[in-house]
């Protein structure tokens, strides 16, 4: 995937959850970095996914606003103002034009405000919770840095960014289809096992405990992951 390419889905083309994600990439040994806990969606239940648009934030909206103009439909822009808790670095004026740009959300490690309008416009936002002042630093003058870090977790244009209710992943571009790929076949597998238990077939009954119970007694080196491995079935412990 190149930067200029369209965000990548699962078949439905939704946006896959973070969960199955990691699952794919914990099953296919790469690594994934996430974003610390701390930071939050403003929207609960909405699900983001698109390549990732990154710009170190110094103070003025100009480069943020170079991001956008510079974005491909679908993109997320990441605005990293250094975890900064002393001022917001977005609000309602940026969050429009990022929409009126058909950006899929923005993520910022910082600061918004504006916080009753943001939800208004539903723009998906990730930040680290609300503030009323903007910068009050005089910023420098320069072109946008196209780099990002979400406290440890890099962020360039090769990345890929997907986000929901659990958190905010950082998908590089190594083997990245495949871990898309895995993720949606994990997102089938479980909303195919939560169908069945909601009709009354117990998990356990699902993916056969009581054999993987009989084997881990000839065997105590079994793990419950092997047994779902040797038995397709799918549920990360």
């Amino acid at each position: 995937m190149t930067p200029s390419d369209p965000p990548i889905a699962h078949p439905s083309n939704s946006p896959l959850p973070t969960a199955a994600v990691a699952d794919a990439a914990v099953r296919l040994g790469l690594p994934v970095p996430a974003a610390p806990p701390a930071l939050r969606p403003l929207l609960p239940g909405i699900l983001i996914s698109g390549q990732a648009m990154p710009v170190t934030h110094l103070g003025s909206v100009d480069v943020i606003l170079e991001t956008i103009d510079d974005s491909p439909a679908g993109a997320v822009v990441v605005v990293d103002n250094g975890g900064r808790l002393d001022e917001a670095c977005i609000g309602d004026l940026i969050a429009l034009e990022a929409k009126l740009a058909g950006l899929s959300g923005l993520v910022i490690w910082g600061l918004h405000r504006d916080t009753a309008q943001l939800r208004e416009i539903g723009l998906p936002v990730f930040s680290l919770g609300a503030f009323p002042y903007g910068p009050r630093r005089i910023p420098p003058a320069g072109r946008r840095m196209p780099t990002a870090f979400l406290d440890g977790a890099a962020v360039t244009e090769a990345d890929h960014i997907v986000a929901d209710d659990d958190g905010v992943l950082v998908v590089g571009p190594e083997r990245r289809e495949e871990v898309f790929e895995l993720a949606a076949g994990i997102l089938a597998t479980e909303t195919a096992q939560a169908d069945r238990m909601r009709g009354g077939t117990h998990l356990r009954t699902q993916l056969n405990f009581a054999e993987y119970r009989r084997k881990q007694d000839v065997d105590p080196t079994m793990t419950l992951r092997r047994h779902l491995q040797d038995t397709g079935s799918a549920i990360e412990t």
